[in-house]
């Protein structure tokens, strides 16, 4: 289809038909169009990669975690097509003196290209989580940025060939 010859009003009615047919699909749930997109590519890959945990999706609106394992661990996913991903709420602020609850036990980034193809599946541990997250001051809340050095720690689960850290 060459979408250079439809107007604005038709691509964008164009992108709401996308939307309604991701969700008729159940690819995504909520209005989080790429953290949806991730987190079903990320369970598809776990359940369809022998050797990696058989993940379920949480129940919807389960806080911090977004996959369960068979086994009972809890999965946060987080979707990012730049370096950064969204913010980790529920955990003490910046400088704070109250124990950290664990949320989750593995952090799992799926990362997009600008053409939301999948370029790599990282899994962090809950230990290295709290080893690489970073204070966001605006959002007061934690992130992660990918980087060589989380890259070079970080379980990979899935690399598409031919791409540079």
């Amino acid at each position: 289809m060459d979408f250079s010859k439809l107007n604005n009003i038709e691509i964008i009615r164009l992108y709401g038909d996308v939307v309604k047919e991701l969700r008729d699909r159940s690819i995504i749930r909520t209005k989080n169009v790429v953290g949806d997109l991730g987190e079903r590519m990320a369970v598809d890959y776990y359940v369809n990669t022998s050797g990696l945990p058989n993940l379920q999706d949480a129940p919807t609106g389960t806080q911090n975690i977004d996959a369960i394992s068979r086994d009972g661990n809890r999965y946060s996913i987080k979707s990012l097509t730049g370096s950064t991903t969204g913010v980790f709420y529920g955990l003490p602020p910046k400088d704070s003196d109250d124990p950290v609850q664990q949320k989750f036990e593995y952090l799992i980034i799926v990362k997009f290209d600008d053409n939301y193809e999948l370029e790599r599946i990282i899994e962090l541990t809950w230990i290295q989580f709290l080893n690489f997250k970073k204070w966001h001051s605006r959002m007061q809340a934690w992130n992660i940025t990918l980087n060589k050095k989380i890259l070079g720690e970080a379980n990979i689960v899935f690399e598409k060939s031919g791409i540079n850290s």
